[in-house]
């Protein structure tokens, strides 16, 4: 078992191949910050440099997942002038350049590119922030006493953290906009049936269902696969005709098809015998990885 000691809103923990990232500011029910942000970006560049770390979890300490921005500064905080002092982020000649850039949407971002599956854990209050984090998280599953809502046009702001490209891709736009439009709370039975979590459980037994779900994934797979089909699947949310797909399994199965895993793959099961995997993604990533070219901001 392995913890990083320098986080202060996070904490983060490896045993058996799985890392379990902790929201960890209970008092606050795990209030997003500028630092909690900042702190599990670091903790993804982390896990994705470590061959060690082959499923990521995501949870929150205490009675709450994430109960969305901090708003101890009362009626400024989603005042971006009046926090940081810069007139430019909020005034300039309209280019983007000139915004300043959404803290939730670094966060989203920087989750839609990690390298290994990521599940979202949720023992409690998602709201804000704290739900739309999630939505760019592989496999999302809640307790029973888990709740919802995208309540932006209850704080006077809009959706953020790349929430309107996610949310409609999972739900379907109409209850995307439903929940949007409202801003309501609702439990994780709403969530469940509106396609947001996969699967709902009692409290006690959550991180345990996303520790065995992360173990399927880590003692049965090879790590390379894994990580190219992972950007298979969320790169391809917007392609324009499966023809873009077609190039891309192409040039997956003829890179894959000559290493050492899937060798290892095959001969392991004619031989009936568990797989043992040796391919890492820090070095065995195929030439043509990552094949797609993000615009910058």
């Amino acid at each position: 078992m392995s913890e990083g000691a320098s986080f202060e809103d996070i904490s983060y923990e490896v045993e058996d191949r799985v890392l379990t990232i902790t929201l960890d500011r209970p008092d606050q029910l795990n209030a997003f910050t500028v630092r909690m942000q900042h702190e599990l970006c670091v903790a993804l560049d982390r896990a994705d440099a470590d061959d060690e770390v082959r499923a990521v979890i995501v949870t929150g300490r205490g009675r709450g997942f994430c109960a969305g921005a901090d708003l101890s500064m009362g009626a400024q905080t989603f005042d971006i002038e009046a926090n940081t002092g810069d007139s430019a982020a909020v005034s300039g000649d309209g280019a983007e350049s000139d915004v300043h850039r959404d803290e939730g949407g670094l966060l989203t971002l920087r989750i839609f590119d990690i390298t290994k599956p990521i599940i979202a854990a949720v023992n409690g209050a998602a709201v804000g922030v704290g739900v739309t984090m999630m939505l760019p998280m592989d496999i999302r599953i809640a307790s029973d006493s888990a709740r919802f809502g995208f309540v932006f046009a209850r704080r006077g702001i809009v959706p953020e953290a790349c929430s309107s490209y996610f949310l409609p891709r999972l739900v379907g736009i109409d209850r995307a906009l439903e929940w949007a439009y409202t801003g309501k709370v609702f439990d994780a039975a709403e969530a469940l049936d509106g396609g947001l979590v996969r699967e709902v459980v009692p409290a006690d037994q959550l991180l345990g269902r996303a520790r065995e779900i992360a173990r399927e994934i880590a003692d049965n797979t090879s790590a390379v696969s894994v990580a190219l089909t992972r950007q298979m699947m969320w790169k391809m949310l917007g392609a324009s005709h499966p023809i873009e797909a077609h190039r891309v399994d192409s040039r997956g199965i003829n890179a894959l098809g000559a290493s050492a895993d899937a060798r290892e793959g095959v001969v392991s099961f004619l031989e009936k015998r568990p797989a043992a995997f040796t391919d890492k993604v820090s070095a065995d990533m195929p030439d043509f990885y990552p094949w797609w070219e993000p615009e910058e901001f």
